[in-house]
């Protein structure tokens, strides 16, 4: 099976990443895809979260309002280190407090739900991102993934809730757009499968996926401008993309 934390996924992603919400606990074994995916990714500055969009976030590190190298190669490092070495939120506060104080940050929102944002997506795409790498390696043996909605959170979303237990191969398109994390605080994961696991625990391969009704969306843009996006019903603006999966710009010139 995928591990991380040297244990198997189901309680991996129950108890880490899934969790995030709450804390990240030391890994016994590095996440080494998903530390590498967030290496990897270059320090982009931006005005607001909708200057870079879906893909893009793959390549590019950025934080909404961080308009300078400088500022952006810190909280990059930042994270950095809180994924290393396995840090809870409250750690990587205090590294968002020397940052912000250091460079004079003005940001919005509270301390508490800033810091939080910039924690909880980086590390959960990162994961996620990560994950998918060991995922396509052992889809020979474990051709399925299994959607899973976390239990017990306070304001569930419906239609994540409604895909808890979905079987699909893991090409099959549905996971373009729905692999989670699947918006802003989103505790979804996959679990992969293989078929002495569908037999072993009962899952069906489902016939089909869940129908996807595509709803429109409004975004402000950094000049202040708003702009309408079509996303599918459940998923945030920004976030109907595989995480790790490149623009197509970048995928063309790394087959070049």
């Amino acid at each position: 099976m995928l591990k991380y934390r040297g244990t198997s996924i189901p309680r991996a992603c129950g108890c880490s990443w899934a969790s995030l919400h709450a804390e990240v606990l030391p890994f016994s074994t590095n996440p080494t895809e998903a530390i590498n995916f967030l290496r990897r990714k270059t320090n982009v500055p931006t005005a607001t979260w909708t200057d870079l969009w879906q893909q893009e976030h793959s390549a590019s590190f950025t934080v909404a309002g961080a308009m300078t190298d400088e500022l952006v190669a810190d909280f990059h490092d930042a994270v950095m280190k809180a994924i290393e070495n396995g840090e809870t939120l409250e750690s990587f506060r205090k590294d968002f407090d020397r940052i912000v104080e250091e460079h004079g940050w003005s940001y919005n929102g509270s301390r508490g739900w800033r810091s939080r944002v910039i924690f909880d997506t980086n590390m959960s795409t990162a994961y996620a991102a990560g994950r998918w790498e060991q995922i396509q390696r052992v889809k020979r043996t474990r051709p399925y993934l299994i959607y899973r909605h976390l239990e017990g959170q306070k304001y569930p979303r419906p239609l994540h809730e409604s895909w808890d237990g979905t079987v699909l191969p893991v090409d099959h398109p549905w996971w373009q757009t729905h692999y989670p994390p699947n918006g802003w605080g989103c505790h979804c994961w996959v679990d992969s499968l293989s078929d002495d696991d569908l037999r072993r625990y009962g899952y069906q391969v489902s016939d089909e996926a869940p129908a996807t009704k595509m709803v429109e969306k409004t975004v402000r843009l950094s000049d202040g401008s708003l702009n309408t996006v079509s996303v599918p019903e459940g998923i945030d603006p920004g976030f109907a993309y595989r995480p790790g999966e490149m623009p197509a710009s970048l995928d063309e010139a790394l087959d070049e």
